[in-house]
């Protein structure tokens, strides 16, 4: 990615062209089921079958991105949505639909990761995936007010979809493009930084996806079948939830960092349990809207917040691609998982089950966030992160004393520069002494500088 990114809305766009599927997977789910005859976990498999190809992208492309350049990939994959919704929505078998899903699917993958690639790279990426997620928002919520009225069984949903592909392509012409033969002859190498803090993370938002998709995959069926509600006023109750998040990714916008990352996503994966433990045993309109309201309120936030925090691990967007495609691929196990516990235990106990696992997870991630997100920088920070030559250069610099941080400041972002040797040797060569002597100390100089 450049160094110094462009507009914020491209990325944006194609964000919400990628993520558009996983939030219009409850209408796909039981449109699967009620006009092509599949059973409840049989749709439930057909749109995990979509996001475990969404994920598979993402983990193709990981690292990848720049590359390529962001326009291509984002191009490639925007086609191959559309192309794959679109012959998903003209399909009348199973087969040929699930082969339109799985090719859509990879398609919204890799347009996510581009977006994660460029989002990781922005000054602040939680604002850029906060208008991310506020954009697909209300991009879903509303079609969730115009599907139920329209009809057209499960094509219209996969068209809207497609749709929406081709409406994001000409923002890839604001985008960075392929990188030059010099740029690639020396690309950014170097391992993953926080792997263990990264490794963690990712386990944890594929438990924390895996959770919240498993209720959102069965949450129409829910409404249908025991809250004994109709299609309108189901998808009347999902638009107002939707609406709910946008306020709520607004006003995470508008807060920003000065909590942290920790107590968003802590507190916000308390009041999610809670949630989902009462929309799965709602039996009536009030506790349904309620449960699905405050769900959806508060699951945007810690999703931004969550996106954020990976994105800020690796600024090449290594993390934030990784992650989300472990994000994935709980999105997809998720309807299955919520088909099969739903049909064996019933609603409230399924209920009950994902309330557990989104608390158990809850203690790990907020660590991560504790550990490397707005930690204050303490004696022993410039030890972790440079080791003795960056301690040595700290103290012998020289430097305003304006310019270093005070102590409980917080931590500055690492950058990663390209350094080109040979110029480095020329300037050493340069600034040597007759004897040579001078020379090697002016090098040592211009090296620990760098």
């Amino acid at each position: 990615m450049s160094s110094r990114p462009g507009a914020a809305w491209p990325l944006v766009a194609v964000f919400t062209a990628g993520y558009l599927a996983s939030y219009l997977l409850p209408t796909v789910v039981g449109r699967l089921s009620a006009h092509l005859g599949l059973s409840p976990a049989q749709a439930g498999l057909v749109g995990s079958a979509l996001l475990l190809s969404s994920a598979g992208a993402g983990f193709a492309l990981a690292g990848r991105v720049e590359r390529f350049g962001a326009r291509t990939p984002a191009r490639a994959g925007l086609i191959l949505a559309a192309v794959g919704y679109g012959c998903a929505a003209l399909a009348g078998s199973v087969p040929l639909v699930v082969l339109g899903v799985m090719v859509g699917g990879f398609g919204s993958g890799t347009a996510t990761a581009v977006a994660a690639s460029g989002i990781a790279a922005r000054r602040d990426p939680h604002r850029t995936s906060s208008l991310g997620l506020l954009t697909v928002s209300a991009t879903a919520g509303v079609l969730y007010l115009t599907i139920p009225h329209l009809g057209g069984g499960h094509r219209l949903p996969f068209a809207a979809i497609a749709l929406v592909a081709l409406l994001v392509w000409p923002a890839t012409a604001r985008l960075d493009g392929a990188r030059t033969a010099e740029e690639t002859s020396s690309p950014i190498t170097g391992r993953l930084p926080h792997r263990r803090s990264g490794l963690v993370l990712a386990g944890g938002m594929l438990v924390w996806s895996m959770a919240q998709n498993a209720l959102w995959g069965v949450s129409s069926r829910i409404g249908l079948d025991q809250a004994g509600l109709s299609e309108v006023t189901v998808g009347a109750v999902f638009a107002a939830a939707l609406g709910a998040g946008l306020l709520g990714v607004t006003g995470a916008g508008l807060l920003g960092a000065r909590l942290g990352r920790a107590v968003p996503i802590g507190l916000g994966t308390v009041v999610i349990a809670a949630s989902i433990v009462l929309s799965s045993s709602a039996r009536d309109l009030g506790s349904f809207a309620t449960g699905e309201i405050m769900w959806n309120t508060v699951y945007p936030v810690v999703l931004s917040y969550l996106i954020g925090l990976a994105a800020s691990l690796d600024i090449r967007g290594r993390w934030a691609v990784l992650a989300g495609s472990a994000s994935s691929i709980g999105v997809a196990c998720g309807p299955l998982l919520g088909s099969v516990l739903s049909e064996e235990a019933g609603y409230p106990a399924m209920g009950l089950i994902l309330g557990a696992a989104t608390l158990l997870v809850a203690a790990p991630v907020t660590a991560v966030a504790l550990h490397t997100g707005g930690r204050p920088l303490v004696p022993g920070s410039v030890r972790r992160r440079g080791g003795a030559p960056a301690a040595l250069l700290a103290a012998t610099t020289g430097g305003l004393s304006g310019a270093v941080p005070k102590l409980g400041s917080p931590e500055q972002a690492v950058t990663e520069l390209r350094v080109r040797r040979r110029r480095l040797v020329r300037s050493a060569i340069r600034t040597a002494g007759p004897d040579g002597g001078s020379g090697q100390s002016n090098a040592y100089a211009s090296t620990s500088a760098r």
